[in-house]
């Protein structure tokens, strides 16, 4: 649940804060009238994103057990380009958030094009939506309880967190918090990334692969351990950092390049800057 958990948090947060500062920036500059147009986007987008969660675990139930391997594999790895695209863009972006969102809202609110103020908060909204979908679809389709505790948690402390930096005044280095929280994310897109391969092979059989289908390791570990990747223990690392007692050599790259290529990006951008 930790890692539904996280993810969850982090993109709600993320939607929150850009809300947040829609509202503040129209609100102070009396334009509150313009704030149902605000809340509509949010709504829509909130609804959007709920329809297109249910609709893939409903079409994930019916599938015949390669495709939904296939299918799994293909949407943890779309998960991991579309969420390392967003902490590429936040670690890039995130300090010039603020400013960057009152300008495009004052352009729009000065044309009075509320249908462009719908569409903003709606694609805000919606795109960290989107990532939390489809971030959050392997973990569902094989522990649907802890990873919807898991949403709601995080839906319910980060909502928490974004009022409190924006309505009681909650102070937060917010750039070092997103720095620490997409060094986690990376974290479990490179697990993500290397578990969506090995459904892939799942899918279509190992022969395909050739050696990168054989298994790099093995750990002996019986599934009643609470060390193994679905005990207790194990399977908090699994969710976390990937672990598993058994991976193809495909997974085992797949897993560490991701790691050897995020990891030090994101550092050097957040310390550059």
């Amino acid at each position: 649940m930790l890692g539904q958990y996280l993810i969850t948090f982090r993109e709600v947060l993320e939607a929150a804060l850009i809300t947040s500062i829609v509202i503040a920036y129209l609100s102070r500059t009396g334009r509150r009238l313009l704030l149902r147009y605000v809340w509509c986007g949010v709504a829509s987008a909130t609804m959007a994103s709920i329809i297109l969660g249910i609709s893939i675990w409903l079409m994930y139930g019916v599938l015949p057990k390669p495709v939904a391997a296939l299918f799994e594999g293909i949407a943890g790895l779309i998960a991991v380009v579309v969420l390392s695209s967003m902490i590429y863009w936040m670690a890039t972006k995130g300090k010039e958030l603020k400013a960057e969102v009152e300008q495009r809202v004052e352009a729009i609110a000065t044309r009075g094009a509320t249908l462009g103020l719908v569409s903003f908060t709606f694609i805000a909204v919606f795109r960290e939506g989107l990532e939390t979908v489809l971030f959050l679809t392997p973990f569902l389709v094989t522990d649907a309880v802890a990873t919807i505790a898991g949403l709601l948690l995080g839906m319910l402390t980060s909502l928490a967190l974004a009022y409190g930096i924006f309505r009681v005044g909650i102070k937060i280095d917010i750039r070092r918090f997103f720095y620490f929280t997409s060094i986690l994310l990376v974290l479990l897109s490179g697990g993500l990334a290397g578990y969506g391969v090995h459904e892939l092979i799942e899918g279509t059989g190992s022969s395909p692969w050739g050696w990168l289908g054989q298994p790099a390791y093995d750990l002996q570990i019986p599934s009643d351990n609470p060390l193994h990747h679905k005990g207790i223990i194990g399977s908090i690392f699994a969710v976390m950092f990937g672990y598993t007692v058994k991976a193809e050599w495909a997974r085992v790259i797949v897993h560490f390049s991701y790691l050897a290529l995020a990891l030090p990006l994101v550092i050097w951008i957040y310390k550059k800057k």
